[in-house]
């Protein structure tokens, strides 16, 4: 399936007004959930199960995507994994998109944050590269960053945990 073919297949799925579609030829795997799909966590949830997956969020009345094909997917036990009982007090900070996760804005600075950094709401902490684009990623919290749960240049899932930040430090 090539790109046009996709576009055409969300603008009907947007004009039907669908709030999920899935569809599996061969080893390509397309999942659009729109904003009109509720998760149990109040937002739309980008998953991508199968490998090679892609996989768009489609606002309604949009007809091209907004989210990121996932080249490889992260290993199940990571997007699942808990939280461990030391880190209950901590805010996460989570990734709002699917992509390349970077620590700093270029190769040749030095990382945004690092442990032990006290940062504020707004502070950018990372930048996630989709599709060619690179989106500054922004704390929504204020405090010490304790944890930094993900590697230089892997690539990250939607709502994956990247920082974990103590409140009260």
């Amino acid at each position: 399936m090539n790109f046009k073919e996709i576009q055409e297949l969300l603008r009907l799925i947007s004009r039907l007004e669908l709030t999920e579609f899935k569809l599996k030829e061969g080893e390509f795997e397309l999942s659009v959930r729109t904003k009109n799909f509720t998760s149990s966590k109040g937002g739309v949830p980008i998953m991508s199960p199968g490998i090679p997956a892609a996989t768009f969020a489609l606002p309604p009345a949009v007809s091209e995507p907004v989210g990121q094909a996932a080249a490889s997917p992260a290993p199940q036990e990571v997007l699942a994994a808990p939280t461990p009982s030391g880190d209950s007090n901590y805010v996460p900070i989570k990734s709002p998109i699917v992509g390349t996760f970077y620590r700093s804005p270029s190769p040749d600075k030095g990382p945004y944050v690092k442990v032990g950094d006290k940062i504020e709401t707004g502070t950018t902490v990372c930048i996630i590269e989709a599709m060619k684009l690179f989106n500054e990623i922004e704390s929504d919290a204020t405090g010490r960053i304790v944890k930094i749960l993900v590697e230089d240049a892997q690539p990250v899932e939607y709502d994956q945990v990247l920082f974990l930040v103590d409140p009260k430090g």
